[in-house]
Formats: structure tokens, C-alpha cells, sequence
């Protein structure tokens, strides 16, 4: 059976292994990634737009020293139309979360997850709960199951994290903060899929990240833990969410199939080719070397995705993820970073199937506005009752009508 092509591919070219040259996307050439191509169509029909263009690099500022007296409030759902995502979109509160996720991207650009970086006590303490979920994936082993995919010890594990939640959360806290730990436990169970439909996908993996903002915008951590968030604590809930999709299979949450960049994750990608800026001698078309992969996949998150995609998924690179090999094409890492900050605005946050799970609560705050038309219409006129029916003018209601019977 011949090969799948993108449709986007021109013929004749070929893919790695083959004496053709990859896509010449740094010259224009149509391709699944949206911002390779200087012009011409996209993954929408048009060049890829950052959905929240105000958003610059900074960590959210802390509103006070004493949340003593601050109203922590459960987690909800707040987005429940594509109308409430663009207003969210236009939100402050998005505008900052983008920021976080951009201050994050900055503190590791050109850094090897193993490089020194400032541990705080928070930092350590997310790691350390981490590290427990990890033991509890040991401990509660894959049920006999026929299917591939949904193994339905997940729930028991899950069911067992939801339950610890405050407690896990409460520990990475400090004694004055110990009232946040109800409305941040919610993001918490909410970080590792989901035990009905046994799945995972980028709206998980984008809450675990409100966590962190959250426990920012709290000031339990600041900006000397910038590095450290990505390459200590991310890198190690990465892991975690590895084991946990290959020891029970989770499906992927709203999988695009090969049309998609990958069926779990995203932000390794952002922040991955964000620590690879610059690189010396890692190019974005090394990711077809099997030596650079075996090599580095340790220490770049972009590298480490790569090769988690080559494990799980049979078949060449080319036709199981066809946009990576696009990608690969592009010459520098700057390039595929500020495109994949513009494709993780486009294609996750900007998406209502995934963003209609988000969370808010008093520290991600948004309470999105009633439709122009529900507030300035008019309160509907009662019709008048006919005549000779109880109650219309003239007409004497009887006995029977009076007492409802």
C-alpha cells in the first residue's frame, strides 16, 4: 500500500530517508504548519494569528501579601459558549496567563533541563507530590483488559488523587495559604485526564499550567523559579503523564489523528524548542537523527516528544505525524518557537471543545457578560386571556377555576 501524503506536500518531495530534500518551508511552500509558510494557505486558510496578541513575557503580579482575607471560591466551569471564549480571549485574565506561559518560555531558552537552576521549597515540594502519583501508578497496576486504549484501573487511581487533592495541595503551601487549597485542588485532579472518559489531552495538560500561574499569583513561587517550573517541575509531571498513558492507556482528548502536531501534549513543544534556541549544532531537522534523539531526548523537551511520539505511534514519522516532519524543515528554533506560542494560542486555548472544561475560580477570574440582545430586550408581553377564560376582564372566574379543581 502506497504511503499517505499530506496534502500539502508538493510532488516530488520527499521525506527523511529518501535523496529529496525535506519541504523548503523557509521559502514559502504550502505546509500543515501554519506559520512556516511566509505565505499562502495555512492550517485555516490563512496565516496562524496569536489569539491573545497582547500577551508579553512576565510572571502575573502577587495582589497582596495577606490572603487572609481573600474569598477562595471552588473551581468551575465558566466558558459554556464560543461567545464566552471570545470574550475570554479579550480578558485581562487571559492576557496574563499567556504572559505566564511566555515568562516560562523566556527563563528557558538556550537551558538543558540539567543546568543549575533555583530549587525553591515550593518547587521541591511539587516535585515530591509528583513523585507520589508516580508511586501510586506502581502501586495500582493495569487491570486484565481487552481494549488498547481506557484500562479501567485509571479510575481506581484517579479516584484515589481526586480524594487527596486538598491534602497534596496543602503541602506545597505555606501556613498562611492553607485557604487556597480548595479552589486550587480543583486545577490539580484536574491535571491528569479524565476518569469517565479515560482520556487525556492539552486541556489537562494546559490546567496543570493554571496551577502553576495560580500558585504564582499567590507569590509561592516567583520569578527566580521561572527556569525551574519547566525543567523541574514540568519535566517531571511530563514523565509522570507518560507512565500514566502507557500503563493505562488513556485515550487522547480530541485528537486531531496525523493532522495534529501531537495526541497528549503541547507545551513541550513551546517550551522545548524554546531551550533549543541557538543550539550549536541541534538543528529543527535533527530530529530525524536517531543519535540525536537517543542523546539529547533527556535534556530538551522538544527532543524527548519526539521520541515519545516515535515510541507509541507505529510507522514512519512521515505519515503518523506529518506536521513534525513539516516542522523539521524550518531552519531555526526561534522560528518554531514563536510559531508553536502562536499554534498553542490558535489551536488550545482558542479551541471552545477544549476550553469549555477550563477552570476559574478568584484567582484566574473571569465571569464572562450576558449577550447584548438577553439584557436590552424587553420583558415579553403577556398575551391577553381569552374571552370567557378565568381571570379576563368582565368575567367572573368559576367555583371549580378558583379552587383548581
Amino acid at each position: 500500500m502506497a504511503p499517505t501524503a499530506a496534502p500539502w506536500a508538493k510532488p516530488g518531495v520527499a521525506g527523511p530517508g529518501s535523496s529529496a530534500p525535506l519541504p523548503a518551508v523557509s521559502r514559502g511552500e504550502l505546509t500543515k504548519a501554519p506559520w512556516a509558510a511566509v505565505s499562502g494557505p495555512a492550517l485555516t486558510g490563512r496565516p496562524v494569528e496569536a489569539a491573545v496578541p497582547r500577551a508579553q513575557p512576565r510572571l502575573p503580579s502577587v495582589p497582596s501579601a495577606d490572603f487572609s482575607g481573600h474569598a477562595f471560591v471552588p473551581a468551575a466551569k465558566r466558558i459554556l459558549s464560543t461567545d464566552h471564549l471570545k470574550q475570554f480571549l479579550r480578558s485581562d485574565v487571559a492576557c496574563d496567563l499567556v504572559s505566564f506561559i511566555l515568562a516560562l518560555n523566556k527563563a528557558v531558552k538556550g537551558k538543558q533541563l540539567s543546568d543549575p537552576c533555583e530549587e525553591s521549597e515550593a518547587v521541591r515540594k511539587l516535585v515530591g507530590v509528583l513523585d507520589m502519583l508516580w508511586r501510586w501508578v506502581d502501586e495500582i497496576p493495569a487491570a486484565a483488559h481487552t481494549l488498547r486504549y481506557g484500562n479501567p484501573a485509571f479510575r481506581t487511581w484517579s479516584l484515589q488523587m481526586t480524594q487527596q487533592a486538598p491534602q497534596l495541595v496543602a503541602s506545597v503551601l505555606p501556613a498562611g495559604l492553607q485557604a487556597a487549597a480548595g479552589e486550587l485542588a480543583g486545577y490539580f485532579a484536574d491535571s491528569f485526564g479524565n476518569a469517565t472518559r479515560i482520556d487525556y489531552g492539552t486541556g489537562h495538560e494546559t490546567t496543570f499550567c493554571a496551577l502553576l500561574y495560580c500558585l504564582a499569583k499567590l507569590g509561592v513561587v516567583g520569578e527566580g523559579d521561572a527556569q525551574a517550573l519547566v525543567t523541574r517541575v514540568f519535566a517531571r509531571y511530563l514523565e509522570l503523564m507518560r507512565k500514566i498513558q502507557t500503563t493505562y492507556w488513556l485515550e487522547p482528548a480530541g485528537s486531531h489523528g496525523v493532522w495534529g502536531l501531537d495526541d497528549y501534549q503541547f507545551l513541550p513543544f513551546v517550551w522545548g524548542s524554546a531551550q533549543l534556541v541557538d543550539h550549536p549544532f541541534i538543528k529543527p531537522s535533527s530530529i530525524h537523527s536517531r543519535e540525536v534523539l537517543e542523546g539529547y531526548a533527556c535534556e530538551y523537551l522538544y527532543l524527548g516528544a519526539i521520541k515519545f511520539v516515535k515510541q507509541v505511534k507505529k510507522g514512519p514519522l512521515q505519515e503518523t505525524s506529518p506536521m513534525l516532519v513539516d516542522i523539521s524543515g524550518i531552519p531555526m528554533w526561534s522560528k518554531v518557537n514563536s510559531g508553536m506560542v502562536k499554534m498553542y494560542q490558535a489551536e488550545v486555548l482558542a479551541k471552545f471543545p477544549i476550553m469549555q472544561h477550563f477552570l476559574f475560580g478568584s484567582l484566574i477570574d473571569f465571569s464572562p457578560a450576558a449577550p447584548a440582545a438577553a439584557v436590552d430586550a424587553p420583558a415579553p408581553q403577556r398575551a391577553p386571556p381569552a374571552a370567557g377564560a378565568a381571570g379576563a376582564p368582565g368575567v367572573q372566574p368559576s367555583p371549580a377555576a378558583a379552587t383548581g379543581t
